[in-house]
């Protein structure tokens, strides 16, 4: 079986593992003057205050309490450094994008994990997670839309865990990653970010995913804790000090043009969530329809797994196996967003051929 690492170590001809759009080229952004002029000295540690003027305009929160992150990732490392010290728990919503659960566990920290699953659609199973909070909780970690399934929370839900954590973990911060929020399908709006809901939540999120950038490594948090942000920040400075200032520059050419950049992606996705729906009606297989992102999970018969994965290789074609996640392999992600039309069609092709012959 492949490592996630393989997603960017070694490449695949019909590669369904990807989970981003097509990336963005840098023509696409600024020209060779624009960029011959950005300077190459340090940035700050807040981070460019056009860009996060720009976050916060879409995130509902004020500049001041957006810090920009070298990456999502970095987000969820310094929420984690900033709060856990050895011994402390973590209670983290599986499956999940795999730095949720391996930074707080590198820093020390118990992680409690509460499966999400399958059968139920990864619907949030508030109960268990309530179960699994306590005085030692300092850390709560989930993701809307969820990689890997793309399935969204709703603000009833978010509302109904933060009021578990107030009541069960008072010492904890809950992390969202939002990472997806924007990757929405056809005419749809995208979804308000659940920032400004409670000081108690921490969102986190990137240029990566929806607008097709992961190449800039520029990414987000939001905090309306002013203390916390203020740790956050120390805690930045004294890691990486500051984010590239050529990324920060390029991340604001994106968010300036964020509608431009979004909507043909929006429908590009519908279009090819649409063909993959279709395909499923049609093969052993079972999914769960995502709510934004271009990936979803679908899950394969027990008795198919070692055969499908070893075919989807013979053909040069990659999904993402569930164990990446914490999930069981018969649960695979599949990226509908990032081939062309006709590659996507062809790579469906090959999964289907592959399923046949686990059969």
């Amino acid at each position: 079986m492949t490592s996630m690492s393989d997603l960017i170590d070694v490449p695949v001809r019909f590669d369904l593992a990807e989970s981003t759009s097509p990336p963005l080229n840098l023509g696409d952004l600024a020209s060779p003057a624009t960029l011959a002029a950005v300077p190459l000295g340090y940035g700050t540690s807040r981070g460019d205050a056009e860009l996060r003027g720009l976050v916060a305009a879409a995130s509902g929160v004020d500049a001041s309490q957006v810090l920009l992150t070298v990456g999502a990732v970095e987000a969820m490392f310094l929420l984690a450094h900033v709060t856990c010290t050895p011994g402390d728990r973590v209670v983290l919503a599986t499956p999940c994008f795999p730095p949720a659960r391996a930074v707080p566990a590198g820093l020390g920290a118990q992680v409690d994990v509460v499966p999400l699953s399958f059968d139920e659609g990864y619907r949030l199973p508030l109960e268990a997670v309530a179960a699994a909070l306590g005085p030692r909780t300092r850390l709560v970690s989930l993701a809307s839309p969820q990689n890997p399934s793309g399935v969204r929370f709703t603000d009833e839900e978010l509302l109904a865990l933060l009021a578990a954590v107030d009541s069960r973990a008072p010492d904890a911060v809950v992390l969202l990653d939002e990472t997806y929020r924007e990757s929405t399908y056809g005419d749809a709006s995208a979804p308000s970010s659940a920032a400004p809901l409670s000081p108690r939540l921490v969102t986190c999120s990137s240029v990566s995913k929806a607008h097709g950038a992961p190449g800039l490594r520029l990414g987000w948090l939001t905090t309306t804790d002013a203390a916390l942000y203020d740790r956050l920040r120390e805690a930045k400075f004294r890691t990486t000090i500051a984010c590239s200032t050529v990324d920060e520059f390029l991340a604001a050419q994106v968010l300036r043009r964020r509608a431009e950049i979004l909507i043909p992606r929006a429908r590009r996705l519908r279009a090819a969530l649409d063909e993959l729906l279709t395909w499923t009606r049609t093969q052993p297989i079972e999914i769960v329809p995502p709510d934004g992102g271009a990936l979803c999970c679908l899950r394969l018969p027990a008795e198919a797994v070692p055969t499908f994965y070893a075919r989807l290789a013979e053909r040069d074609t990659r999904v993402a196996p569930g164990s990446w996640f914490g999930e069981d392999d018969r649960v695979f992600r599949l990226g509908f967003g990032h081939l062309p039309p006709a590659e996507f069609t062809a790579a469906l092709n090959h999964l289907a051929d592959a399923l046949a012959a686990a059969a």
